[in-house]
């Protein structure tokens, strides 16, 4: 609406808009109903997705392992035609028809959603894991004197073959994070009581769910780094491409903002790879239905991504060495190299994203209780955020340093008297140490055991 209805639409004069307050208001209102809508839509879209399949249907269960896989792949061809038509539309023809496609687009996909209501398979609304996450923690902590029964038998549980909310499968109990157990620990006056106060007693489920989250919190603090390198694509990787010949043939130039097509080509590329030949393959040698792992594939994300930063650097390195040879130092056009010599490594960025993003989306999805696995998609979402920040974070540091006793610092404005290539190598650094954390932390991790219904 801000770019087609009048009175929304700014007035503009050579290009140059003067929006009232009202119009600026108008935008921003825009921008956080698409977060408000993402914020919605992304925790819950992969979970609800895998929700259709059956996993004690063996075709269903084998079928649920490639979701994911075509699940981002969607994602990514969506991006593609929003990087390239929506954006030849937008500057082409106008940003009202360049916002208006994707209106009517999201229009039709409600109305599909809708429409295939009576066909989806429904988790039935369980209340809130975080108020029941809060019960185990002050359960177990009124209960902090009370001693914790050998025999694990002893400890609460409901009587159902099924956990206090239906359609969950309770958890068997483990031996990690001893003290929350206290919280299923029956008095004598709660054994007596029909109905028990469950910021009192929690059942041994509910007790598991607690240590579920726990459990992931160490495997999702590894995907900030990677999310960090991720980020280095609309940051980093833009600004080094502004300095290289964008052009492509006479009359044709790519912006470096829109290299990270690539990105999402990549993606595409080694979805399909991913699923149909090296999961058969890999499938062979292990005898695991997902081939890999679901921790072994997120590893193997983590490692190709310091590649990505070796290029980068790799890149940067060559660029400085023309910008030498040449005396361009101050020079403030581009420079005698193409800009498409970024593409390996925006290549590879996609290729970690094929292992690491998709594994962490089934892992998190997998590995949290039945009825948190929305809250659990959300979580591991946040590395994206928090990757950013600290992306941020590294820059201020790293400027305030290397600027110390008037020097210009790794990342100056005019890049070419900078040092972009030694960021590149603190990267790939804080990656290939972040990279060996997770493989002690994956090590140490204990999968799930959920009681399986009727078993």
């Amino acid at each position: 609406m801000t770019a087609s209805v009048k009175g929304l639409k700014p007035v503009c004069h050579g290009g140059v808009c003067d929006p009232t307050s009202g119009q600026i208001a108008a935008v921003f209102v825009a921008l956080y109903l698409i977060a408000l809508g993402t914020g919605g839509i992304k925790p819950c879209v992969s979970s609800f997705g895998a929700d259709q399949f059956d996993e004690s249907d063996q075709s269903e269960k084998k079928s649920k392992t490639s979701f994911f896989n075509w699940f981002y792949f969607s994602i990514n061809i969506g991006a593609l035609i929003a990087s390239s038509a929506l954006v030849y539309v937008q500057t082409h023809v106008g940003w009202g028809w360049g916002f208006g496609i994707p209106a009517v687009a999201m229009a039709i996909a409600v109305a599909s959603f809708v429409i295939g209501t009576p066909l989806y398979r429904h988790q039935k609304p369980g209340g809130s894991p975080l108020t029941r996450i809060a019960q185990v923690l002050v359960a177990s902590i009124r209960k902090s004197g009370v001693k914790v029964p050998a025999d694990k038998s002893l400890l609460y549980e409901v009587s159902d073959k099924e956990s206090a909310i239906e359609g969950s499968r309770k958890l068997e109990h483990t031996e990690l994070l001893k003290f929350f157990d206290k919280a299923a620990v029956e008095t004598q006056e709660e054994k007596a009581n029909t109905d028990p106060d469950p910021w009192r007693l929690c059942s041994v489920t509910q007790v598991e769910e607690l240590k579920s989250v726990v459990r992931l919190l160490p495997v999702w603090a590894t995907g900030i780094m990677f999310s960090t390198v991720y980020s280095q694509m609309s940051t980093m990787f833009v600004l080094q491409g502004n300095t290289l010949d964008p052009h492509m043939g006479p009359n044709f130039e790519i912006p470096a903002a829109s290299l990270s097509i690539f990105d999402t080509i990549s993606v595409i590329f080694w979805v399909p790879i991913y699923d149909q030949i090296i999961v058969p393959i890999v499938r062979q040698i292990t005898g695991n239905e997902r081939g890999f792992t679901q921790l072994t594939r997120m590893g193997i994300g983590l490692f190709i991504s310091i590649f990505a930063m070796v290029s980068a650097g790799l890149l940067e390195l060559v660029r400085l060495s023309i910008i030498k040879r040449h005396n361009l130092y101050d020079y403030t056009g581009f420079l005698p190299m193409s800009i498409f010599w970024q593409i390996p490594q925006y290549f590879i960025v996609g290729a970690a994203e094929v292992f690491t993003f998709i594994g962490q989306l089934e892992f998190f999805y997998d590995q949290a209780p039945d009825a948190m696995r929305s809250m659990c998609s959300a979580l591991s979402l946040t590395t994206v955020a928090l990757g950013s920040y600290l992306s941020s974070l590294l820059v201020t540091v790293v400027t305030d340093i290397s600027t110390r006793n008037r020097k210009l610092g790794w990342i100056p404005d005019n890049l070419n008297r900078g040092h972009l290539d030694y960021f590149y190598w603190l990267l790939a650094t804080l990656s290939f140490m972040n990279f060996l954390v997770y493989l002690l932390i994956a090590k140490a991790y204990t999968y799930k055991k959920p009681v399986q219904i009727g078993g």
